[in-house]
């Protein structure tokens, strides 16, 4: 590190650990910053003071219902248009038929994102969500993402709000977090002009949250944007969160070039992924929770992630589709032993949760198959 680096990093280290809220020029100062164990450290501090010594993961079911999209992103690899080879609809039945297979596996989260279809009807969304909820009324649905709400909207005539809250009455739980990708309009017209805008995502959201709607936070990192882009990315999330303290989770996602129309470029580094995590975890001090998502960043960088800010490793998955698109190697599902045990490995307490963080078991690190409910040891 130069001298002024140090100078930077230092300054920035008093400020967390006075537990002190840091600026735009803090955050594009850790960004520069090459120690990254250091970064790592005051990352790990701001954990322990928010989180504790807890991580979290849940045992859910991602379903995948069509790939089929208008927008067509150039960083998507999921995505066709209307009757082109590979092009793919489940109908309700066949999303019906994927859900009733993972309820044996005891899934407490059905978590569910597709394209935007130019021709299903709204009702489809809405029935499906209906049948979901019949099928097992204590399985949390997390399904669709702002970009995908804004859609329907346009799709039904009704307005964002009206949209939520039918969705909501007919069984939705909560929104995941995709769709934000890079908040920046010039990254947007760049490489998905047709999606919805960065405003439209946190307006979607802020709705959500009115409604009474949770949901998580996410940013697409790694390809065209800048590294003030990602700054104003996090800022924009911050002072959203300040507002309504909707936002459960925040997740980085790892850009994935494979298969994409950005294909060229070399996607994220594991330097890179856990300096974004890192920072993610100083900026956002009003986010409890900082996820790694495995799918992306591969089991082992997500382990060590839990030493540089991160509390959540999100969960068992099931037939993940949208990353593995775009050339992912890792699994498409991991178990819930593997899970607690890469966690215990990394000297940290295992707690399986729900969506929106209720514990449904905290496993005790001293002994295997022992778990501890609601403060009860069981065996």
């Amino acid at each position: 590190m130069t001298p002024s680096e140090t100078k930077n990093l230092d300054s920035v280290a008093q400020k967390v650990e006075a537990g002190q809220r840091l600026s735009r020029q803090d955050g594009l100062s850790l960004f520069e910053c090459g120690d990254l164990l250091k970064l790592g450290a005051l990352a790990d501090l701001a954990r322990r003071r928010l989180a504790g010594e807890r991580v979290f993961f849940i045992n859910n079911r991602h379903i995948n219902h069509t790939n089929v999209c208008g927008n067509r992103c150039r960083f998507c690899a999921f995505s066709a248009g209307e009757g082109e080879p590979g092009a793919y609809t489940m109908s309700l039945d066949e999303v019906v038929a994927a859900a009733r297979q993972s309820l044996a596996g005891g899934i407490s989260e059905l978590h569910i994102v597709g394209g935007e279809h130019p021709s299903l009807p709204y009702e489809y969304y809405l029935d499906m969500i209906r049948a979901l909820h019949d099928l097992d009324p204590a399985v949390h649905i997390q399904a669709f993402t702002a970009s995908e709400i804004s859609f329907f909207a346009r799709r039904s005539g009704k307005t964002v709000a009206q949209v939520l809250l039918e969705l909501k009455e007919a069984g939705l739980g909560s929104l995941p977090g995709g769709g934000a990708e890079i908040f920046s309009e010039r990254v947007r017209r760049l490489v998905c002009n047709r999606k919805i805008s960065g405003q439209g995502w946190l307006d979607v959201m802020r709705t959500a949250h009115e409604t009474g709607l949770k949901s998580n936070a996410t940013m697409l990192y790694g390809h065209i944007e800048t590294v003030e882009e990602r700054v104003d990315h996090l800022l924009r999330l911050r002072q959203l969160q300040d507002e309504t303290g909707g936002f459960g989770s925040f997740i980085p996602l790892a850009f994935h070039p494979a298969n994409t129309r950005l294909a060229h470029l070399p996607g994220s580094t594991g330097i890179e992924d856990l300096k974004m995590l890192a920072v993610s975890r100083l900026m956002l001090d009003n986010f409890v929770n900082i996820k790694a998502f495995w799918i992306m960043l591969g089991i082992k960088v997500a382990q060590i992630s839990l030493f540089f800010g991160v509390n959540d490793i999100d969960g068992t998955v099931v037939e993940e589709k949208i990353t593995h698109a775009a050339g992912a190697h890792t699994g498409q599902s991991v178990s819930r032993s593997e899970l607690v045990g890469l966690i215990r490995a990394a000297g940290r307490v295992p707690v399986e949760r729900d969506t929106l963080y209720n514990v449904i078991r905290v496993y005790d690190d001293g002994r295997e198959g022992r778990l501890i409910v609601d403060g009860v040891a069981e065996i």
